[in-house]
């Protein structure tokens, strides 16, 4: 696998979604940005809040996209297109309804499972081999209560779990940084992200 370079976090704007499924994403750059001491800024040209950073010696970007959810490509193709970064270089964080609540499991390549935030990205860069740090969310139990589920905030439990499961996975993004992947999956899906 490519050092990665590009580190993306996907969920909605604004005050309204902050705390909700759907924001896992944000909520792993965020807890980037406090391990490292880092801050984003907005910039309006790359569609997000977007910046290049140095975590242990190596130059990333880190982009939270400001285009909604389902818009998520144009700020990734943007931002990827301009700065010659492929898709291999990728890693896109996103919640994760088919994995249980607090599990973090990576994956490279595949489809976007019903996630519109994923098609629209691979519709965008054209491809769909970047590598994807999925942030289970649960499942509500019928397709008819998704989006409610996704758009709300999570129970206290969950939410606990959920941050475990984002803070074990920023402690493996060093070795995605340095392109090993093979070793941030071992460390990361056996760790234990219940309560």
């Amino acid at each position: 696998m490519q050092p990665i370079k590009l580190i993306v976090g996907l969920g909605n704007p604004g005050i309204k979604y902050t705390q909700t499924r759907h924001n896992a994403g944000f909520g792993f750059i965020d807890a980037i940005c406090d391990k490292y001491g880092l801050t984003i800024k907005e910039n309006k040209k790359l569609h997000g809040y977007a910046d290049k950073v140095n975590i242990a010696g190596h130059n990333v970007w880190l982009l939270k996209p400001t285009t909604f959810m389902n818009h998520s490509g144009r700020a990734v193709a943007s931002l990827a297109n301009f700065y010659k970064i492929s898709n291999a270089e990728i890693l896109v964080a996103y919640d994760e309804l088919d994995l249980p609540t607090g599990t973090a499991k990576l994956k490279h390549g595949g489809g976007h499972g019903g996630h519109n935030g994923l098609r629209d990205i691979i519709t965008l860069t054209g491809c769909n081999d970047f590598c994807r740090l999925r942030l289970g969310i649960g499942h509500p139990g019928h397709k008819s209560q998704v989006v409610s589920w996704v758009l709300n905030r999570a129970s206290v439990d969950d939410e606990i779990s959920i941050e475990l499961a984002i803070k074990n996975s920023v402690a493996i993004i060093e070795d995605l940084l340095d392109g090993n992947l093979a070793k941030a999956m071992k460390d990361l899906h056996t760790k234990d992200n219940t309560l």
